[in-house]
């Protein structure tokens, strides 16, 4: 298993607008969860076996099988597949979960994505079209 430590946002590379296909707020125009600095993305078609923790947000858009640990924000694009156990700040999710999240703000989980395990966090929504299997714990 390898690990991947992500530190230094200025040698990662980023989409130019890694947020322009989820939604905004309608008031402020930033993405549902703010305009945090991508400090990670794993594009289309990337492959990554093992745990990945970072500070600051990720984006995935490829497939991740294992770990991830952050208190940032967590982007699931429509393409991606992930088999992990998440624990991460916020989720926001167009894509294929299987696994657990802790989730210490909110998870938001959008009409084309497709969850399969347990979601714990003290704020959730899911959009009409989501396809939920697996259990789910709020507390504030």
């Amino acid at each position: 298993m390898s690990a991947l430590e992500l530190e230094d946002p200025q040698t990662m590379y980023t989409p130019t607008d890694p947020y322009s296909d989820f939604p905004r707020d309608p008031s402020s125009g930033d993405s549902a969860f703010g305009k945090e600095k991508i400090v990670a993305f794993i594009g289309q078609g990337v492959e990554f076996k093992g745990t990945i923790n970072y500070k600051g947000s990720v984006r995935i858009d490829g497939r991740l099988d294992g770990e991830l640990h952050t208190e940032g924000t967590l982007l699931v694009g429509k393409e991606a597949v992930i088999t992990a156990k998440i624990s991460a700040g916020s989720v926001i999710s167009k894509g294929k979960i299987t696994g657990d999240i802790q989730a210490n703000d909110k998870i938001l989980l959008l009409s084309s994505a497709n969850m399969d395990g347990s979601l714990n966090t003290p704020q959730l929504s899911i959009e009409e079209g989501v396809i939920f299997n697996g259990t789910i714990e709020m507390k504030r």
